[in-house]
């Protein structure tokens, strides 16, 4: 049977960005829901955001659809129009290709926790971080300088 014992799943933590730009972004905790019933398809993560933490740098994808569901407590989607508070219930979702940089802060004073699903196109994806001097490049391992310079650390 394909159901889930959420426990069961193990906990990650971590960020992987250059260390200039990682720390606002270190003690989320997420399960990988859809690993855990092999999806391969789209990824299905529990996501438990701390206060004062932010799930990424805002940025946008060339290739890969996100959509997030708020399940407990509040975040504040930042986009390029602004920030939008979300709270338990509400939905979000970004379409690839489509330059509105985003990212969920956690300004509140309690955990917020949510479902968040994406498509998985590995090696044809890009990533771009308008505010900051960083981008992803489709099939290479790591981040780069907007002139193509990988990063160090």
């Amino acid at each position: 049977m394909p159901r889930i014992d959420i426990a069961s799943v193990p906990v990650e933590t971590g960020c992987d960005y250059p260390d200039v730009f990682r720390a606002i972004c270190l003690g989320s905790t997420w399960r990988r829901l859809g690993d855990a019933v092999g999806l391969t398809d789209f990824g299905v993560n529990l996501v438990r955001l701390p206060p004062g933490t932010w799930s990424s740098q805002r940025h946008w994808h060339s290739h890969e659809d996100e959509f997030v569901m708020v399940l407990e407590g509040e975040v504040i989607a930042v986009e390029e129009d602004g920030d939008h508070r979300l709270v338990a219930g509400d939905c979000i979702g970004w379409k690839a290709g489509v330059r509105n940089g985003h990212c969920l802060q956690n300004r509140g004073a309690r955990d917020a926790v949510y479902l968040e699903l994406g498509s998985r196109r590995p090696g044809v994806d890009a990533c771009d971080y308008p505010d900051i001097d960083m981008i992803a490049r489709p099939g290479e391992p790591g981040y780069r300088h907007r002139d193509g310079t990988p990063y160090r650390g």
